[in-house]
C-alpha cells in the first residue's frame, strides 16, 4: 500500500492547513495589508509546502527505494523519478 494512502489523513490535514493559509493570504492582499504581514504569510505557506514535500518524499524513499526486494532496475527507475521531481521542485 502506498505511503500516501497509509498517511492520507495526516497529509490531508497538512493540505487543508496550507489551503487555509493561502485563503488568509488572499484575504490579506485583498484588504491591503502591510507588506511585512504578506511576506510573513508567504513564508509560512512556503514552509508548510516544504514540510508536506519532505513528508511525502521521505515516505516514498523509505517505502519504495529502501525496499530490499526491489529489483535494481526498478530501484534505478524510481531514483530517476525522484531526482526529476526534486530538480523541478528546486528550480
Amino acid at each position: 500500500m502506498p505511503h500516501t494512502v497509509k498517511g492520507k489523513t495526516q497529509l490531508l490535514v497538512r493540505v487543508r492547513r496550507i489551503k487555509g493559509q493561502t485563503e488568509a493570504l488572499e484575504k490579506s492582499l485583498d484588504q491591503g495589508s502591510e507588506c511585512s504581514a504578506v511576506l510573513q504569510q508567504i513564508a509560512a505557506i512556503r514552509g508548510a509546502v516544504n514540510g508536506l514535500m519532505l513528508e511525502v518524499l521521505e515516505g516514498h524513499l523509505r517505502d519504495h527505494l529502501a525496499e530490499p526486494a526491489l529489483p535494481d532496475a526498478q530501484r534505478q527507475e524510481d531514483l530517476e523519478q525522484v531526482v526529476s521531481v526534486l530538480r523541478s521542485y528546486l528550480k
